[in-house]
């Protein structure tokens, strides 16, 4: 089992940057590709980013490349999304979520995932 929880949401004014943390339980979380979701009012759930467990790939949506890196630190069984150049548009719940494959963009076909944490970016 892996639980996931996420930190480090906030309100931010845009052009502002956040760093959103997801710290996993267990052991195993050298072995889990992670990736980073949102979902804004009213919208579907998107693929923001993920990386592998080794840290050697990542992917990202294109509304993020640029301004959005992830990255992890095994030895703290942390994952991190660091925001910059963050937009109104931006805004939305960050979800972190775990899996033994890399590569998902479907938040549902990752077996762990957090419950959240919400992001607000003013214009």
């Amino acid at each position: 089992q892996v639980q996931l929880v996420e930190s480090g949401g906030g309100l931010v004014q845009a052009g502002g940057s956040l760093r959103l943390s997801c710290a996993a339980s267990g052991r195993a979380f050298s072995s889990y590709a992670m990736g980073w979701f949102r979902q804004a009012p009213g919208k579907e759930r998107e693929f923001v980013a993920a990386i592998s467990w080794g840290g050697d790939r990542t992917a990202y949506a294109d509304s993020v490349k640029g301004r959005f890196t992830i990255s992890r630190d095994n030895a703290k069984n942390t994952v991190y999304l660091q925001m910059n150049s963050l937009k109104p548009e931006d805004t939305a719940v960050y979800y972190c979520a775990a899996d033994l494959l890399y590569g998902s963009r479907w938040f549902n076909e990752y077996n762990y995932r957090g419950q959240g944490t919400q992001v607000t970016v003013s214009s």
